[in-house]
């Protein structure tokens, strides 16, 4: 085996996992590390974007939240196998530190590296501990807060690092504003679940903007596939030029090129918008474990960065009105810019790295 120090990332099941895995193994290949990534099925939709350096395995794994009660009760035995798997390679292939993301697909990982006494350390992406997050929070050398503040365990103390983001959102890191004269770009992104209302709601309002605004829009619009087709023929419609797809892989490249962002609060998207720095709408995803979207949203709203609205009092003649707010007044415009780039942590891929190097220190190349 290479003598370069390893890194195992273990990490899976939605992009806010898989997001801030991808920046930390883009940092560790710089330093040389050699970088492994164990995800599940879900998981390793999310990975085009990470560097061909990085070796990428998919674990047996499995989640509680989905499926019937035969696959539930297979969990377990996935979960054991995953394990078992792990426990293998790092045998054969100790790695040096092992990060966990969050997500049912880190628990082969970090359970092998604390049977092991790999150093190992989790990354919480929310400002409340994910349920496999929780579980290892008493049991890793460090954790790495990118919400803070993060509600912990009694006796675990967390260090604050910020979300770390893919490089291709730290290129655009403080880009220009394209300003309200012109063409208007507006994202509209839903994240992994709960983006039906979205869906709902924001083309309505859009619609509900005066024509001099909407002859100007270029929306572009994640929906998810069963309402792809609904949304893009309201915009179809309307008049108005929209892409409509339910994931997009060049998010940085529109997030910089919008004037406004209306956006679940899921932690990778908050990081994304505050770094760039753009005007945003947060609408949190209510049924989220423990609220934890809200206090995700939270910190950038109390910033001047972003109105906070909960799903509960979204509607469309409203969310026009909002809308139409910052896309005719600058100074509100770029109030919120800079109030979102106040709030935001560029450097949280180094205060991760720093994690890690020292973790690496006390590890086994």
């Amino acid at each position: 085996m290479s003598a370069a120090p390893h890194l195992v990332i273990a990490a899976g099941g939605t992009g806010g996992h898989m997001f801030p895995a991808q920046a930390l193994a883009e940092a560790m290949l710089e330093r040389g590390w050699r970088v492994t990534l164990t995800t599940d099925a879900r998981g390793a939709r999310y990975t085009g974007g990470f560097p061909s350096a990085v070796t990428i395995r998919e674990m047996p794994s499995a989640t509680f939240a989905r499926g019937g009660a035969l696959a539930k009760a297979l969990v377990p035995f996935r979960l054991a196998a995953g394990l078992l798997t792990a426990l293998g390679r790092f045998l054969s292939d100790r790695p040096t530190v092992v990060a966990g993301f969050g997500g049912y697909p880190s628990i082969p990982a970090l359970g092998a590296a604390w049977a092991l006494r790999i150093p190992r350390m989790i990354h919480e992406q929310n400002g409340v501990l994910g349920r496999v997050n929780e579980v290892f929070a008493p049991r890793v050398d460090r954790v790495a807060c990118g919400t803070w503040p993060t509600a912990l365990p009694s006796g675990v103390v967390g260090a604050r690092t910020g979300n770390p983001v893919r490089s291709a959102v730290l290129d655009r890191a403080g880009a220009p504003y394209p300003g309200l004269d012109g063409d208007l770009g507006i994202l509209v992104m839903g994240g992994s679940q709960g983006a039906r209302i979205l869906s709902e709601i924001v083309p309505e309002a859009i619609t509900r903007l005066p024509s001099s605004i909407r002859d100007r829009l270029a929306v572009s619009h994640q929906a998810r596939a069963e309402d792809e087709a609904r949304v893009r023929e309201h915009y179809e419609a309307a008049g108005i030029r929209a892409t409509v797809r339910p994931f997009f892989d060049d998010v940085p490249k529109r997030l910089a090129e919008a004037a406004l962002v209306v956006s679940r609060a899921g932690a990778s998207s908050v990081a994304d918008i505050s770094v760039v720095g753009r005007p945003s709408i947060l609408i949190p995803f209510a049924a989220a474990t423990a609220d934890h979207q809200t206090a995700n949203a939270r910190g950038l709203a109390e910033a001047g960065g972003a109105l906070l609205i909960q799903e509960s009092e979204l509607d469309p003649a409203s969310l026009s009105e909002h809308m139409l707010a910052i896309l005719t007044t600058p100074a509100t415009a770029d109030r919120m810019r800079q109030g979102a780039l106040s709030h935001g942590m560029p450097d949280a891929t180094d205060r991760l790295v720093s994690l890690v190097e020292e973790l690496g220190g006390k590890g086994t190349p």
